[in-house]
């Protein structure tokens, strides 16, 4: 036994005397482990190195590098230095209770205090205050650990022109950042357990937006506005992104270039192995190009698939009897209620009316053009749409101009009935309803098709309601929405550096939001659409741009319908940050006061996506909630909506009796209903897109006859996502960088 403890001695002795120089620094460390204290250390989820011991780890580590390893290295992997490296790794395990597999870590955190004691030692006497070069001698207090050859060694090196040069760049670089570290040797691994401890928190993280935001806050408790301006940009992506996503949210909000494998946030020891994140090879300039071209080709072919379908030719016959014999097997024979659709620049209904399919069949005397029906204009949904082929008899070339008379449109975009044709006709979300029957004429003005309304029960989350049917009337069996720019799209981005955390811009006009800026979108944003997850704000402000684009301008819907930046009106916002909100609000409902507008407000609750359409000249809030909740679930919304439009009453003067000061209407839309956790936001852009497809300011209490269902089904959902994929396809969006 005696023997045991005696050879133990010996032991540590000779292995004290093996490291030379200055192990006494960290004497505390050495006299516990004479004692047979072992310290033991302890890491958080992200594998780095926190407290208790985190900082005498660390400090040991440092000790035992100044004693090892000369000051002259250059290549902290070059070989030579194993044998050093390996006598400090065995010194740490003598003292501190550490596994194995935390060498890698501890051998880069001495290669950084090796680097720091070399910038130290550089700065502090081989530097005068302008930054000149001083041929100081060896600082007495480092003779022990530094000869004088290895002194003459590094004071040569610091003057040779080459290493001037890149140290002239990295100090130029470091010189002034925009946003400084204020947490001196405090790491980010410590500054999270510190802050969690505060807090009494049961997280084992906080997201990496929140821990860059603490490491700058100075001793005064204050961060600087430019700080804070990040920080708050990070918390709108944040309701996008995931929170995990550090790379995404911290690097969207500073928009700065980045370089592969950092993550901003997080501090030394997290990689992106260790977050999961994958990485790859990001594509030459070269190869990019050679995708690009070949993606311009099968767009091109695309679209020329496309053309071709909306004017399929059918059998030709060269009697007129036989004129229109070969029927579309969507369309029975006779005479049928039907939509009137176009393909361009996006396939949208716009009219209704009724389709004659009868054999024989003239328009004004003349025969129709192939693959053509003939069909009256009841109904102008977009008034000013382009009639696909344009009346010679009336002179009309647009829908409106068309109604109560005859025209020639394609087969393929007519259909029959009273639905949109993207509905849906699977068992598993059908709802009952009466089937509009295709009579002669005198049947359909002498009879009305009954409606039958249906209760479908829905669980979504913690809300729960029966949803009425509509009793809109089933259409016969059609095409379900195709997914060929989902697709399209998504191989096209596999050929960018997208998914290894590249992003792209497209601009916002003014005219959207009342500012312009450059919207980014990332990774997570398309596969959202791709994965049908739940959608964020970046996928939302692009459709709107969609809309702004396809169906405003173009039909001068823009003087009666406006956006309101759901970045900037949320709940998140409302409750942090009441007056922005209020004031930003109020300014564009005063840059509109002439005229009466309806506004779009996508609203945000922190996780679920909700719309509000505000009619500020009448006062009067339109609330579609797919949840079927009403604003009393969000007081704090209710209240701040109210208190702007009394603000904008007030602004513009308009004088009101006491009883009527309190007279804003609020009025709840029976509006289609979500059966998932994830359909919200998709509603929410449909709900958008159907008021300006009719482009009416007024939203019925019980929603849009022309659009009115239970719910929206899967095919609708997705021609949503379609309608995006395309038009970033349009946009150039995925290579819109490419030559920057």
């Amino acid at each position: 036994m005696a023997d045991d403890q005696h050879e133990e001695v010996s032991k540590k002795v000779s292995a004290e005397e093996e490291i030379r120089r200055g192990i006494t620094v960290m004497r505390r460390v050495v006299q516990g482990r004479s004692r047979g204290i072992i310290l033991d250390v302890y890491w958080n989820n992200q594998a780095q190195l926190i407290e208790p011991n985190g900082h005498t780890l660390t400090s040991f580590i440092g000790a035992l590098v100044r004693n090892e390893i000369p000051i002259t290295c250059d290549d902290w992997r070059n070989k030579e230095l194993n044998e050093s490296k390996e006598k400090i790794w065995s010194e740490i395990k003598r003292c501190f209770n550490i596994e194995e597999e935390r060498r890698g870590f501890c051998m880069k955190l001495a290669g950084k205090l090796l680097r720091g004691f070399q910038t130290f030692l550089s700065s502090k006497f081989l530097k005068d205050a302008d930054g000149n070069f001083v041929d100081a001698e060896l600082p007495k207090k480092y003779e022990s650990l530094i000869s004088a050859e290895e002194w003459e060694a590094f004071k040569s090196k610091r003057q040779d022109p080459v290493f001037q040069r890149i140290s002239a760049t990295n100090r130029e670089r470091a010189s002034s950042p925009a946003y400084p570290y204020r947490k001196g040797r405090v790491g980010y691994g410590r500054l999270e357990q510190s802050m969690l401890q505060k807090e009494e928190s049961s997280e084992t993280s906080l997201p990496a937006h929140v821990l860059w935001k603490e490491a700058r806050v100075g001793k005064s408790g204050v961060p600087q506005e430019e700080v804070l301006h990040v920080y708050q940009k990070c918390e709108e992506l944040s309701q996008s992104l995931s929170p995990d996503d550090t790379k995404g949210i911290l690097s969207r909000a500073l928009d700065v270039p980045e370089y592969y494998g950092r993550v901003r946030g997080k501090g030394f020891g997290v990689t992106p192995t260790s977050l999961s994140i994958k990485k790859g090879k990001a594509p030459s300039n070269r190869e990019l190009h050679a995708r690009l071209e070949a993606m311009q080709a099968e767009l091109d072919a695309l679209r020329r698939e496309r053309e071709a379908s909306a004017s399929t030719v059918y059998r030709d016959a060269s009697d007129k009897d036989s004129i229109n014999c070969t029927f579309q097997p969507n369309i029975p024979e006779g005479i049928s209620h039907c939509q009137l659709y176009l393909s361009s620049p996006y396939y949208r209904m716009v009219g209704k009316g009724k389709v004659h399919n009868v054999s024989g069949v003239l328009l004004h005397t003349r025969e129709l053009p192939a693959g053509c029906l003939k069909v009256s204009v009841d109904i102008a949904v977009e008034p000013n749409a382009a009639l696909p082929y344009p009346s010679d008899d009336s002179d009309a070339t647009t829908v409106h101009e068309a109604v109560g008379s005859f025209v020639a449109w394609p087969t393929n975009l007519i259909c029959v009935g009273y639905e949109t044709p993207t509905k849906s006709k699977s068992k598993d979300n059908a709802i009952p309803r009466h089937t509009e029957s295709t009579v002669s004429r005198k049947e359909l003005q002498e009879n009305e098709v009954s409606n039958a309304s249906a209760q479908q029960k829905k669980e979504v989350s913690n809300a729960s309601a029966r949803v009425k049917s509509s009793g809109a009337k089933k259409t016969v069996a059609r095409k379900k929405t195709t997914t060929k720019f989902r697709s399209c799209l998504r191989t096209f981005l596999e050929m960018t550096d997208i998914p290894i955390g590249g992003v792209r811009t497209l601009h916002m006009e003014v005219g959207i939001f009342g500012f312009d800026y450059d919207q980014m979108i990332g990774n997570e944003d398309f596969m959202q659409v791709f994965s049908h997850e739940e959608i964020g704000v970046n996928v939302v402000n692009t459709y709107i741009r969609f809309l702004y684009d396809k169906l405003m301008r173009p039909n001068g819907l823009d003087v009666s319908f406006g956006f309101l930046a759901p970045a900037t009106v949320n709940l998140v916002l409302i409750l942090s940050r009441p007056d922005t909100v209020t004031e930003y609000v109020l300014r564009i409902l005063m840059d509109n006061k002439d005229a009466e507008k309806l506004f779009f407000i996508p609203f945000n609750t922190g996780g679920h996506w909700l719309l509000l359409a505000i009619n500020p000249i009448r006062e009067i809030v339109y609330y579609l909630d797919s949840l079927g909740n009403d604003w009393t679930t969000y007081p704090d919304m209710k209240v701040l909506i109210d208190t702007v439009l009394q603000a904008f009453r007030a602004q513009r003067d308009i004088q009101t009796s006491r009883r009527g000061a309190n007279s804003i209407t609020w009025i709840k839309v029976a509006c289609p209903q979500q059966r998932n956790q994830i359909d919200c936001g998709y509603f929410m852009l449909r709900f958008m897109r159907d008021t300006l497809a009719l482009g009416r300011l007024m939203i019925p209490t019980d929603y849009f006859e022309e659009f009115k269902c239970a719910f929206y089904t899967k095919d609708q959902v997705d021609e949503i996502k379609e309608e995006w994929c395309q038009f970033m396809i349009e946009l150039n969006v995925l290579f819109i960088n490419l030559c920057n």
